[in-house]
């Protein structure tokens, strides 16, 4: 019951469901080793295919986080309003 009208029971809170650890490790991970190879190539490769192996490794994490970035504003927060 709330304290403005006792006969009216307030709605309970949405219940979130949240993933297992485990589900959440995986692209972290695989993002943090793309990002190393792609420095690693970058300092040890000054030419040829090396080159173009540390642009594209370092650009793919820039470009996934710029997607989920752009996901999460587009949808609508839990709490109400554009998060």
């Amino acid at each position: 019951m709330n304290a403005v009208s006792p006969e009216i029971p307030m709605p309970s809170p949405p219940v979130s469901v949240s993933r297992p650890t485990v589900a959440v490790w995986p692209w972290p991970i695989a993002l943090g080793l793309l990002t190393t190879f792609g420095l690693l190539s970058a300092l040890l490769g000054q030419h040829g295919i090396w080159l173009a192996l540390s642009w594209a490794s370092l650009s793919l994490p820039l470009i996934v986080t710029v997607i989920c970035l752009l996901r999460a504003w587009s949808r609508p927060s839990v709490k109400g309003g554009r998060s």
